[in-house]
């Protein structure tokens, strides 16, 4: 008898191998051979980017260190240690990976034990009386065993679901560090694009103050009337405001960088350094290496295989509940029988439960669950297709930007020249000094734009670089634990 029960159990046991459900299939997403606003091939390398070739190495970890700026890399490097956010992404990452572990322990039996000792005297007013009024010990010492037989995979799913959230978790922890250091270099490099702002500025008001005293000497002698004393004034004062408007902005990005190293505003500043970089070289590479560079990517495609395993749990509630249950342990009237050999006792079995009813419960899961994978392909594919966006927009933005800073650099050229000319006439009391502040205002108004275009050519590249996934991949996820 004890054989058959025995052999009965090891079948029950090597019938765990089955597992209802879909298999997982990688959805299929939106794909081009290459990006539309990449250079054409008449020109491999830019100025702003550079065409990877396939299995070329893609940006580097650090990829901050490619502006040459040791003032951002020093920033960059402090990021990981004081954001908040990051802290918040890196504490789910970890509750992730011990929910991986609180349900893997599904996959093992559960024992569990609860001695008890007790006495009990009976009354001598109970019936069956007058058998005499007695008192009784009892001492159990029993272990309990419970596991449930995996037959349809339930478990193993649930298991696998718990790991693919815990790399999914991964990505995204990745995902967020992208994001925060792309917001520290782009907040960086608005910074300074408003230093490179206040200089010129200081420098307006400089040449606006020569040129206030110019028109104060040539009234003082007659050669020029109050209107333009008044006027240059005029110039001198918009220039000071401008300067002063200046400072609220720069004020706010370098209060921005210091929320995001984790820091109060109070305790963190920036020198001035009114100087932009050039972008840097930045290899694109394909639109199919974005699929393994960008971790949101990642992380929507790794809950696509976590929605296909809730299929496969919800499918296996439509099948019975296989349990072993098992019981031993020694049971005493006193604590001089208590460990002796008759008083063992145990009980061993396995249990079958099967839902007859529910009023459409399991076929609802499973719909809610078939539903639910479905949004989650439909999630990565609109994730595809926004990564491809942002490559196409900054891609778009470096190329259009860069001959629009060449257009831009000859119009500073022609103002600038077209003011001293201006200037010259007024002093040669040729032209009124209403034609040297209209070249004041173009001179000015085009070296604004100027250095705004090669702002807008550094947010582009801070921007692209976040597009293609910085300097991530998937080889970069923790690799799934050993069943």
């Amino acid at each position: 008898m004890k054989t058959r029960l025995a052999a009965a159990i090891v079948s029950l046991l090597t019938l765990g191998g089955c597992m209802v459900g879909p298999k997982y299939a990688k959805p299929s997403a939106p794909m081009t051979p290459a990006f539309k606003e990449a250079p054409p091939e008449s020109f491999k390398e830019s100025e702003d980017w550079k065409v990877a070739q396939p299995g070329a190495p893609s940006l580097p970890p650090k990829w901050w260190e490619i502006f040459g700026d040791p003032q951002l890399t020093a920033l960059e490097e402090q990021v990981a240690a004081g954001n908040q956010d990051l802290k918040i992404a890196e504490a789910r990452l970890r509750q992730a990976r011990a929910l991986v572990r609180f349900n893997r322990a599904s996959e093992f039996p559960a024992i569990s034990t609860g001695p008890s000792i007790s006495a009990l005297r009976f009354s001598g007013n109970r019936p069956n009386f007058p058998i005499p009024p007695a008192a009784v010990g009892d001492f159990v010492l029993p272990f309990d065993l419970a596991y449930e037989i995996d037959l349809w995979g339930r478990v193993r799913r649930t298991v696998n679901a718990a790991r693919e959230e815990a790399q999914a978790a991964a990505a995204d922890l990745a995902a967020a560090t992208l994001s925060i250091q792309a917001e520290a270099a782009y907040d960086y490099f608005e910074l300074r694009a408003a230093d490179a702002q206040e200089q010129l500025l200081s420098d307006t008001v400089k040449a606006y103050t020569d040129a206030l005293q110019l028109t104060k000497n040539r009234f003082e002698g007659g050669a020029a009337p109050k209107s333009d004393v008044a006027q240059a004034q005029t110039q001198l004062d918009t220039a000071l405001a401008q300067r002063t408007d200046i400072g609220v902005q720069r004020a706010q990005f370098e209060h921005a960088i210091a929320a995001l190293l984790g820091k109060p505003p109070a305790q963190f500043s920036l020198a001035a350094m009114p100087r932009l970089p050039q972008p840097p070289a930045i290899p694109v590479g394909l639109p199919s290496q974005l699929l393994e560079r960008r971790p949101d990517i990642a992380a929507s495609e790794r809950r696509v295989q976590e929605a296909n395993e809730q299929i496969g749990i919800a499918r296996a509630a439509f099948f019975p509940t296989v349990t072993l249950n098992a019981s031993a342990g020694l049971e005493g009237t006193s604590i001089l029988n208590w460990f002796t050999w008759p008083s063992r006792f145990w009980a061993v079995g396995p249990s079958f439960t099967q839902t007859l009813f529910d009023a459409g419960r399991r076929r609802a899961g499973s719909d809610a669950a078939i539903a639910g994978y479905d949004a989650a392909v439909a999630s990565y594919r609109e994730t595809t297709l926004g990564a491809f966006q942002q490559v196409e927009d900054n891609l778009a933005a470096l190329r259009i930007l860069e001959n629009e800073q060449k257009q831009q650099r000859d119009a500073v050229v022609s103002a600038r020249e077209s003011l001293q000319i201006f200037i010259n006439r007024y002093q040669g009391g040729v032209d009124s000094y209403l034609q040297v502040i209209t070249a004041q205002t173009i001179a000015l108004t085009n070296e604004r734009t100027e250095i705004d275009i090669q702002r807008r050519r550094m947010d582009a590249s801070v921007l692209l670089i976040k597009a293609l996934g910085g300097g991530w991949n998937t080889s970069s996820l923790p690799s799934l634990p050993s069943r």
